[in-house]
């Protein structure tokens, strides 16, 4: 809270006054930044012309935003330690759950439209499972150091959708699903 105080030219009780602490400074912050992501997510999703397309313009947004200012991006994502006594530690998981919950909702709801034929048990879970692919390699995208071998972000993006719409080895899609039906 000092380093953070110092930088906005102020006191630290300025933003324990506001704030109450660093998990408070920590929602704030994430509220206002997830909101914009989302909005800029949804944006994206809805120039969308195809479901693939809609998925790499927002895995693109997400990332876009995510370079742009990875220190804030890791502020707001990182959990805070939780404390059990303290409303601060869920709320920022609870703000971060709400965020994810809204991006998959907006994942579904084409798959939804283009797909209603009773695949809903698959659609529940496939969007829930595209954000944590897309947020793990994004993370990790963001702390791999710049070199020739690092994509940019627009190949990181094509990338992380190819491997949602085609899989990491589409010539091993041959074998079969198995399902809990008629065993």
């Amino acid at each position: 809270m000092e380093d953070i105080a110092a930088a906005a030219g102020t006191s630290k009780s300025v933003f324990y006054r506001y704030f109450g602490d660093k998990a408070g400074l920590q929602q704030a912050v994430g509220e206002v930044v997830l909101s914009q992501m989302q909005r800029k997510i949804g944006e994206a999703a809805q120039a969308a012309q195809a479901p693939r397309e809609g998925l790499l313009a927002m895995i693109s947004a997400y990332l876009q935003m995510a370079e742009t200012s990875p220190n804030v991006y890791s502020f707001v994502t990182r959990h805070a330690p939780v404390d059990a006594d303290s409303p601060g530690g869920s709320a920022i998981s609870g703000a971060l759950g709400h965020f994810f919950d809204s991006i998959a909702e907006m994942i579904a709801a084409p798959l939804r439209t283009h797909w209603g034929d009773g695949r809903e048990t698959v659609i529940g879970y496939w969007p829930t499972a595209a954000i944590g692919l897309v947020r793990n390699a994004g993370e990790q995208w963001l702390s791999t150091p710049g070199s020739a071998s690092k994509p940019d972000q627009e190949a990181m993006a094509q990338q992380i959708t190819a491997w949602l719409c085609v899989g990491i080895a589409p010539e091993l899609s041959e074998t079969p699903v198995r399902t809990n039906e008629g065993n």
